[in-house]
């Protein structure tokens, strides 16, 4: 059996694809390598993806591809792709948005409804519920979302279940809270913070640390995703989180711990479009996806740690040109 996953160099969707491989599919990835972080990362996350013979790669945006060649029935279609960052989406970048995020996986949608497709699960965000008053955020919380990236997540999560009630694509959308772990981008927090301790310089830190998030260790992202092949109910939004609410001041203390350094924090002024607090209520997850996190914070903490170690000696062995290094030692 086939699964398409788009997005499949970025961080979750080149690790569900090994999973998926692992698990004896046949797996067709596609990525248009946008410019939001270096090439060369998202190039080394698929590297072992493409040595296995049931591994097909394509390079393009989906707005270009000719989607329903490349899309069978009987697939399972993992929509990883998007435009990915909160604070990145204000401003003359909100087309990017728009295209990459909203009219791609309304592309993606129009031809699923002319294939009889298994299932397409959709990568939404914890974005948006933007500041919900509701703690924990239910699935029946009222979405408000309060950055630009939020309001293109929610339009496609408002997609997926229009062509589902229309057209009857057989879709859910898994709202994903903070996911961290090895592969997580450059420009995402906590591979920030470790990285700034390993290079003995100082974490920015936005507000007064006491925001807090329900953070989501990528195997139990992975997991979501492969529950939601055979279990849920089409048409359906569920929670995804790590089971925990933890502010980032104490996400530092963890930090000092598990690397022996004490980090140097420096204050800044809170971002627009960053939300106070995130925590899911997964109860909808467990009971009709079998979903349950297994991976405390700490212990994710410490394997992306390590996983951060071993990319920085990589990339300081192999010696790649400045400017490529330098954007990634950004």
């Amino acid at each position: 059996m086939k699964c398409i996953v788009t997005g499949v160099a970025g961080f979750i969707g080149s690790t569900l694809c090994e999973i998926l491989l692992s698990q004896g599919f046949e797996v067709v990835g596609i990525d248009s390598f946008t410019g939001y972080y270096p090439r060369i990362l998202k190039e080394k996350n698929i590297e072992r993806l493409k040595k296995s013979s049931k591994f097909v790669f394509i390079e393009g945006n989906l707005l270009d591809l000719d989607l329903s060649t490349i899309i069978s029935d009987n697939d399972f279609v993992f929509h990883q792709a998007a435009q990915a960052g909160v604070r990145a989406s204000w401003g003359e970048n909100f087309h990017i948005y728009i295209e990459n995020n909203i009219r791609a996986t309304q592309s993606l949608l129009e031809v699923c409804k002319k294939r009889n497709i298994k299932r397409l699960i959709f990568a939404s965000s914890s974005s948006v519920y933007g500041d919900c008053k509701d703690i924990p955020m239910s699935e029946n919380s009222i979405p408000a979302p309060v950055s630009p990236y939020g309001v293109s997540k929610l339009a496609s999560e408002q997609l997926c279940y229009l062509y589902w009630k229309n057209f009857n694509v057989p879709v859910i959308s898994l709202r994903y809270f903070t996911v961290y772990g090895p592969r997580q981008r450059p420009d995402m927090a906590f591979n920030k913070f470790i990285t700034a301790i390993l290079k003995d310089k100082e974490i920015i830190m936005y507000g007064d640390g006491e925001q807090t998030r329900d953070f989501t260790y990528i195997d139990d992202i992975v997991t979501a995703n492969i529950l939601a092949m055979s279990r849920g109910q089409d048409g359906r939004v569920y929670n995804i989180g790590g089971g925990s609410r933890v502010s980032l001041n104490n996400v530092i203390d963890m930090l000092a711990k598990i690397t022996g350094k004490k980090p140097k924090i420096k204050q800044s002024d809170t971002q627009k479009g960053d939300m106070r607090h995130t925590f899911a209520d997964i109860k909808r997850a467990k009971n009709e996806l079998g979903y349950e996190p297994t991976v405390k914070l700490e212990e994710g903490l410490e394997k992306e740690y390590i996983w951060l170690k071993e990319k920085l000696r990589f990339f300081s062995r192999s010696a790649p040109s400045d400017a490529v290094m330098n954007e990634v030692k950004e």
